[in-house]
């Protein structure tokens, strides 16, 4: 008798070491993190296809500050759990001084290596609370564009740029410099202990290095990567080189570009296709901007819809040629439509945003019920219980609502807020999905 009660606590042991990780032990095994096998994302065990959302500002209002509010956060993450959301795209942190037009604030590096710590604590504070909820992030570390500061104030600080980081640069003028970026040497170094510190930083509230959390779904170099004037090998070899580094200092956790696709790769599939070959990167990252591509006439949103369609259809189905060539799931991780009269006021309906978005879902539904290559995707963006401002200002400014639109946008141009009807189907597909 006591020989067999013996084998059984010994088995049930052994069980309990089999049974996996739960959040908040430290030292979770390998098999832990989302990976890719066969063109798939795999999580415990099982395929892993989602509907997310962009939510930037997360980390933001996760802080202890005048710009953080803990207790929306925690409302936004219970309604987008509620609601089928469970993948949240995020920026790690803003570059450069503050105050400065069209750049979000606070931003979290000030200066090389010089950092705000309430902003990390709000990431830390972020990150437990999407753990808690069994939800994943993508946190794109720097940006091609200079509303966060992005490659733009690298090139300031290491003097390589033309009014590159006080935000008076105009569209020619970022154009001609962001591609400089790709041959500055100081800028990639500054960039490389920054992911460095980001990596390896220990979550306060969690207690474990940020390479533990297998809440990370992956690493990603930075929202939007263009090689803009540059040469496009350098931009391939730079690209190359960064996630080489990202993986040497983290092998748990997926690396993806943020590439917009063929439009973000100077109008070349080639170059596109080059990009995601490298085997550093696990999964392929497509963009769509209807409005920005010149897609839909914006005095007849509603008569358009049949031409975003089409066009959807023919660059997702471009991409995801590639996508099965690399065996590599893809991922949309922004796409967006504004209101049905192109207002900002949440009574002007959603109607064909939620075409959209259906159409689009509904895709991403084929796709997994054939175990195919369309894994994800990340609809821009979270609104929320955000509301635009009430004095017709639509430009963001120091103590107005965190909103899915940056701050050199009008505020409502893209947000999706709480009561629009697009939640609906957003869950719908979601438990399809799931």
């Amino acid at each position: 008798m006591k020989k067999t009660m013996h084998k059984l606590i010994l088995a049930i042991l052994f069980l309990g070491l089999l049974s996996g990780y739960s959040y908040g032990q430290t030292n979770p095994s390998k098999g832990d993190f989302i990976k890719v096998v066969n063109g798939q994302f795999i999580r415990n065990g099982n395929p892993y296809y989602y509907i997310g959302t962009n939510f930037w500002y997360g980390p933001i209002i996760g802080s202890v500050s005048q710009y953080g509010n803990r207790d929306r956060l925690i409302k936004e993450l219970d309604f987008m759990k509620a609601n089928g959301i469970n993948n949240l795209r995020v920026l790690v942190g803003a570059e450069g001084p503050e105050n400065i037009k069209n750049r979000i604030m606070p931003t979290l590096q000030k200066e090389p290596g010089v950092y705000e710590d309430y902003l990390w604590d709000g990431l830390d504070f972020f990150m437990n609370e999407l753990g808690k909820r069994d939800m994943t992030a993508v946190l794109f570390l720097t940006n091609n564009w200079d509303w966060s500061g992005g490659y733009m104030q690298y090139l300031t600080w290491a003097k390589a740029g033309t009014k590159a980081g006080d935000g008076s640069a105009d569209w020619m003028n970022v154009s001609r410099n962001v591609g400089d970026f790709y041959n500055c040497e100081e800028c990639l170094k500054m960039l490389k202990k920054h992911i460095s510190v980001v990596v390896n930083r220990v979550n306060k509230y969690t207690g474990k290095k940020y390479t533990e959390d297998p809440n990370i779904l992956s690493w990603q170099i930075a929202n939007e990567p263009r090689p803009m004037r540059a040469d496009k090998k350098s931009f391939e070899k730079v690209l190359k080189d960064i996630t080489a580094y990202i993986k040497s200092v983290d092998p748990n956790h997926l690396v993806s570009t943020g590439s917009e696709g063929e439009m973000g790769s100077g109008n070349d599939y080639e170059v596109f296709e080059a990009i995601h070959t490298d085997p550093n990167v696990d999964y392929v990252n497509i963009h769509m901007w209807p409005k920005n591509w010149r897609w839909l006439n914006e005095k007849d949103i509603a008569g358009s819809v049949a031409n975003i369609f089409i066009k959807t259809d023919d660059y997702l189905d471009k991409h995801l040629a590639i996508a099965a060539r690399l065996k590599k799931p893809l991922v949309m991780e922004e796409f967006g439509l504004p209101r049905d009269h192109h207002l900002y006021v949440l009574t002007d309906p959603t109607t064909s945003r939620d075409a959209y978005f259906a159409h689009v879902f509904s895709k991403l539904l084929s796709s997994r019920k054939n175990n195919s290559y369309f894994a994800g995707c990340n609809f821009w963006a979270w609104g929320g219980f955000a509301r635009p401002s009430d004095d017709d200002v639509i430009w963001w400014q120091i103590g107005d609502d965190y909103m899915g639109d940056p701050a050199m946008e009008e505020q409502g141009l893209n947000s999706v807020f709480d009561t629009d009807s697009t939640i609906g189907v957003i869950k719908k597909y979601a438990e399809e999905i799931k």
